[in-house]
């Protein structure tokens, strides 16, 4: 696997771009993380989803996705037969901090742009539009 294929969820979320895995090199980014979820400074940090096997210490409650994609075979949700499952739906519940929302979407586009150019050009823009662009139709 190519940095940009173990650096993405199954699910579609950018580990390259996580602030948990950014911490590893940013002692600032880290203290911040772990102020902001009331974590230790340790637990603060992540190697990404297909290092750490679906288990982010950041997240507070087991991912469903990660096994799954892993029982199916395939690298990306958006190759697999039933996506998109349940396990996508959209909650409103911390998407105020969490980027699980944006899942769907990244999807689509590493399929329509493939996962190189989605990493390169898109990836930081969906991101940073979730939680800093304005609402609009």
């Amino acid at each position: 696997m190519n940095y940009y294929e173990v650096m993405t969820a199954p699910c579609g979320l950018d580990c390259f771009n996580c602030i948990a895995y950014l911490a590893n090199e940013n002692q600032e980014m880290r203290s911040m993380v772990s102020k902001r979820l009331g974590i230790p400074p340790e637990k603060a940090v992540c190697k990404g989803c297909r290092n750490e096997k679906g288990k982010c210490s950041i997240i507070p409650m087991e991912c469903n996705v990660y096994p799954c994609a892993e029982d199916v075979g395939v690298k990306f949700c958006c190759d697999c037969s039933d996506f998109p499952c349940d396990f996508f739906h959209p909650y409103a519940d911390q998407a105020d901090r969490l980027p699980h929302n944006t899942k769907v979407f990244n999807l689509c586009l590493i399929k329509k742009m493939g996962l190189e150019s989605w990493a390169k050009n898109k990836a930081k823009n969906v991101k940073d539009t979730y939680f800093t662009g304005k609402w609009k139709l």
